[in-house]
Parts: structure tokens; C-alpha cells; sequence
């Protein structure tokens, strides 16, 4: 594992050949926070990029990161009733991260050219990947959205419909605390409507990456060459 920068970005990278699979940490975690995956995954021949996202929450939170902030006390005060429907949310800070993350990929396409990519991300990384894919017309050969949500409904539902066509591996908890199970589905029910290609896995934990999305992303990453 190796550090490089992309852009903005500060990113570990595993492999020196074949196919780029970007992978996107969730709010509050330490930028290395998925760096893990590049062993768990049966993936000979991929390289990965972890990026850390350009956010530092510091504080009581460490060496947490964010790709955009979050009100901590309206989360609190939500979670205490259950986790809200976030699809009409369009967070202040989104438009910034996605302007980051285009950055990061173009260096990344730069460093790796005609390498075949796959975007993705678990909870606030995988909204982001969303919503790079359905604004950046870059090619994609794949795009992974573990535990994520819904959210700027009215700027991507006119967008799903530009991805048709695009392998999607969607996973999320039935037992998700911070993310609805119910908002899960309908974000895959948007998509499939759009005509884009979703393999839908949902678990009976929370708000995690069980091994049997470790294994669907195995499968679906050694399809996407």
C-alpha cells in the first residue's frame, strides 16, 4: 500500500496494473478507513484508491474526515425517533465534494490511463459516488453503493435515466440505525426504473459491510473487467 495524491485528495493505492476501483469512506471515519478491503477482496489484478476525504472534524472525533458536514445535533435529535428520510436533503456542502472527488478522478485517469473504473463508497461516500456518477458523463465500469441513501432527490431523479445501463451493487442493513432500510429501496427502485443495472443485496445487520457484501463485491468486481 502505497500514498500518492490525486487533486486535493490524500489517497492509499494497492496494485500497479489492471482495472481502478475507487472506494470512498463514510462521514466520520479516519481516511484508511476501507484501506482494509484491498486484502479482504478476492481481487487479483484490481488496484484500489482510498481517498481521504478533504474534511478533517477534529475535535473529540480524532482523525475523523467528512466529505461534507453534517448537523450533529439535528442527527441526535433525529436518531432518537429513528432514522429519517434524507431524500429531499440537498446538503450544503455537496457540490463542493463532488467538484473534489471529479478533481481526484481526473488525476487518477491521468495516473492510470484507459484503465476501466469503478466508483463506490459505503453511507456518505457512496451518496457521493452517486452523485458524481449521475453529473460526471465519465465512463464507468461499475459503481458499488454500500449502505448509502437517497438524498438531492430533485437534481438526481432527472439524471438516473443518463446511467442506464450501468452495473450497480447496492447493499444495505434491514437493521440500519442511521440510513432507512425503506429509503434504500427506493433509491434501487429509482435506479432500476431508469434502466440501470442493480444488483440489489440487502442483510439482516446495521449500518456495516458484512462478509456477504464482501463476497458480492468479489463477484461483481471480477465481472466488471
Amino acid at each position: 500500500m502505497r500514498r500518492q495524491r490525486f487533486g486535493a485528495l490524500d489517497a492509499l493505492v494497492s496494485g500497479e496494473t489492471g482495472p481502478v476501483c475507487v472506494l470512498l469512506h463514510g462521514f466520520g471515519a479516519p481516511g484508511d478507513d476501507l484501506a482494509a478491503l484491498a486484502e479482504e477482496l478476492d481481487a487479483t489484478g484490481w488496484r484500489f484508491v482510498f481517498p481521504a476525504a478533504p474534511l478533517e472534524l477534529g475535535g473529540l472525533y480524532g482523525d475523523a474526515r467528512a466529505w461534507w458536514h453534517l448537523d450533529l445535533a439535528q442527527l441526535e435529535r433525529e436518531l432518537a425517533s429513528g432514522p429519517a428520510d434524507r431524500a429531499a436533503e440537498l446538503p450544503p456542502g455537496l457540490a463542493d465534494a463532488r467538484a473534489t472527488l471529479v478533481e481526484a478522478l481526473d488525476a487518477i485517469a491521468t495516473a492510470m490511463p484507459g484503465a476501466p473504473l469503478v466508483l463506490g463508497g459505503f453511507s456518505q461516500g457512496a451518496m457521493l459516488s452517486l452523485d458524481v456518477a449521475l453529473h460526471d458523463p465519465r465512463p464507468l465500469a461499475g459503481l458499488i453503493l454500500l449502505s448509502g441513501t437517497l438524498i438531492a432527490e430533485s437534481e438526481w431523479n432527472p439524471r438516473f435515466a443518463s446511467r442506464a445501463g450501468l452495473r450497480v451493487l447496492q447493499s444495505h442493513g434491514r437493521r440500519d440505525g442511521l440510513l432507512p432500510f425503506g429509503a434504500a429501496e427506493r433509491l434501487r427502485d429509482r435506479m432500476t426504473a431508469a434502466g440501470m443495472d442493480v444488483r440489489w443485496l440487502p442483510f439482516g445487520g446495521a449500518h456495516e459491510i458484512p462478509p456477504q457484501v464482501l463476497a458480492a463485491m468479489t463477484e461483481f468486481l471480477a465481472a466488471t473487467r
